[in-house]
């Protein structure tokens, strides 16, 4: 059975689509750091990894006891689109893979709305997805819980239980089990560790793979 048998096939963006998170890390921990705030980027990713930049930084505040200075966000966000704009990627065969899908497919990820379309329009994404890009800024709570996804799954009038999610964050699949769908696991990124495999398995993926050229046959796998 193909990915027909779900009505919608939805994808996270970073450290799915595209191989942002690497960057994206490196400018939170360096800005942090600067601000008295140490912390590294391994222990940013093992923390935070598909998180909103506001419920992390929210959590920051609350350990550190203080608020980051008010040019925080402004910081982060200029090296960020500097290095997205010099080095940012698609995630090696996530075109083929998209071109592929007889579902329909959308986006859904913790990143506002314009940060998803300037990563997707940057590497050349955007036009597979045009406006089916859901943000957690549209709902009340983002990931770990499952109203993101939800919200996407009631845009397409799409049951849940016939929904696939392809995370590559704990708190992603997380989301997707909570909200009853299939997730399917990606460690392919270049943020992931040799862990990561077994993390994604043991909070409830279906099926995990580390290269977007296994996607259709983990598709026909958790269809069966």
């Amino acid at each position: 059975m193909t990915d027909s048998h779900f009505e919608l096939v939805i994808f996270d963006c970073d450290g799915v689509l595209v191989d942002s998170k690497p960057i994206i890390n490196r400018a939170h921990a360096e800005t942090l750091t600067a601000c008295g705030f140490e912390i590294s980027e391994e222990e940013l990713l093992a923390r935070f990894c598909g998180m909103s930049d506001a419920a992390m930084l929210g959590t920051i505040e609350r350990e550190w006891g203080r608020a980051l200075p008010s040019w925080y966000a402004a910081q982060v966000g200029a090296i960020i689109d500097h290095e997205f704009r010099h080095s940012l990627v698609a995630v090696s065969g996530i075109a083929k893979a998209l071109d592929s899908l007889l579902s329909p497919i959308c986006v859904a990820s913790s990143s506002t709305p314009e940060q998803i379309r300037n990563k997707l329009e940057i590497t050349g994404l955007l036009a597979r997805f045009g406006e089916n890009l859901f943000s957690a800024t549209m709902v009340a709570r983002g990931k770990p819980a499952p109203d993101l996804f939800l919200r996407a799954a009631a845009r397409f009038g799409a049951e849940p239980r016939r929904c696939l999610v392809i995370e590559d964050s704990l708190a992603g699949i997380d989301a997707a089990r909570s909200a009853g769908m299939t997730a399917i696991g990606f460690c392919g990124g270049s943020h992931c560790g040799p862990q990561h495999r077994a993390a994604l398995r043991a909070h409830g993926a279906a099926v995990v793979i580390d290269d977007m050229r296994e996607l259709a046959t983990a598709i026909a796998t958790v269809s069966e």
